[in-house]
């Protein structure tokens, strides 16, 4: 007698999961916003986008928009100048950062920023997905991809992240309670 067919349970999935995928083609089939595309190709933020947009300085084939909320539609040719946008590719860096270097694109005092260690790993226009301290080594992500970044550090995403830490001799018992009972900070 053969064997019935018994199709597999399926184990339902946490609420919480983060999806990596995305389907940018029915994105851009309904148009993206002006300000996003020309930060995807890597000419400034979204914020300074908009300032270009307000100014003047984009042109859209060939006509001047100054309407926040344009949407660019497939086929559409982008200019900033004379020079026509296009979209960039993502790009993803892993660092191991080392000491004594600080997780911004820049700084006002001119210390030693994670950006000069990356500067010739790619010609795009990358930033730090979340921060280590000055003091801190390890692992960090830098990327253009904001739908990345703000799925791995955004509260909602309920990321875990695990800290190894070194500390100079040996901890009380009384200093190592709080540790492993979990630590809340500051800002949450």
């Amino acid at each position: 007698m053969a064997k019935k067919f018994q199709p597999k349970k399926t184990v339902p999935k946490p609420k919480d999961k983060i999806v990596w995928s995305r389907d940018e083609k029915k994105v851009e089939a309904k148009g993206i916003r002006l300000n996003r595309y020309i930060a995807h190709s890597g000419v400034c933020s979204r914020r300074e986008a908009d300032e270009l947009i307000a100014d003047g300085k984009i042109k859209v084939n060939d006509k001047v928009v100054t309407e926040m909320g344009f949407k660019v539609m497939p086929g559409d040719r982008v200019f900033h100048g004379k020079k026509l946008l296009r979209k960039e590719s993502y790009a993803y860096v892993l660092l191991n950062k080392p000491k004594d270097f600080i997780t911004t694109t820049k700084d006002p005092q001119a210390r030693k920023t994670v950006m000069d260690l990356v500067r010739k790993a790619t010609d795009a226009r990358i930033y730090p997905v979340g921060r280590l301290d000055r003091n801190t080594t390890g692992l960090l992500l830098l990327t253009n991809d904001g739908q990345l970044q703000h799925q791995i550090s955004h509260p909602k995403a309920k990321m875990i992240k695990t800290y190894w830490v070194q500390v100079e001799g040996i901890p009380e018992q009384s200093d190592l309670t709080p540790l492993s009972d979990g630590i809340t900070l500051n800002d949450g």
